[in-house]
């Protein structure tokens, strides 16, 4: 595995980018302000702009590390931002696994968030698609984990249209400790 860090992709019609300070306000006022779009995420809903400021700015001190991967998605065309998509290592999910994960290494985890304006376009999938052929193709890892609350089913399908598999029920917990029943889910490199 090598890592690279995060680098443009793009698809269809979207392009996944670095973000910046400057990314504050389309981030804020389209989904990290939105309690409803982050109900099942780790992370509360942005009580105010300076907090996605503050999210922004320190993800913009890691970009020159290749270990670390953080995208905003943007629509190719008018290049509003919709959403985030990350990878990052899990080692709450070490165990558990239906895999050799002794031959495999440890677990990245994908994460994500997007805009209610976005829903039901298939977006999410086309972003993790990207990302998740950018892992396997020029990282080169084996394989890459998911886990989403057992209550969040739009999450669910949008990791199985991207091939990911159901593995094992685990809990999961907020940034505030708050435990979450989840579903974890993997995707083998070789299973593609």
């Amino acid at each position: 595995m090598k890592h690279c860090g995060t680098q443009e992709l793009t698809t269809e019609r979207l392009v996944l980018r670095q973000l910046s300070i400057d990314d504050s306000e389309m981030m804020y006022n389209n989904w990290a302000r939105d309690k409803q779009v982050t109900k099942y995420l780790r992370w509360n809903a942005h009580r105010s702009w300076g907090e996605t400021a503050e999210t922004l700015n320190e993800w913009e001190k890691h970009y020159n590390d290749p270990k670390f991967y953080q995208w905003g998605i943007t629509d190719k065309h008018s290049e509003v931002l919709m959403g985030t998509i990350s990878l990052c290592p899990a080692p709450m999910l070490k165990t558990g696994w239906h895999l050799n994960t002794e031959r495999l290494g440890a677990p990245w985890e994908v994460g994500y968030a997007l805009g209610r304006k976005w829903w039901d376009k298939g977006y999410m999938t086309e972003a993790l698609c990207a990302v998740r052929d950018y892992w396997f193709d020029t990282v080169g890892a084996d394989w890459l984990a998911a886990v989403h609350a057992n209550e969040n089913i739009a999450s669910a399908a949008v990791l199985e249209k991207a091939g990911f598999v159901y593995d094992h029920d685990v809990t999961d917990r907020k940034f505030d400790g708050t435990p979450v029943p989840c579903r974890a889910y993997h995707l083998l490199k070789e299973e593609l």
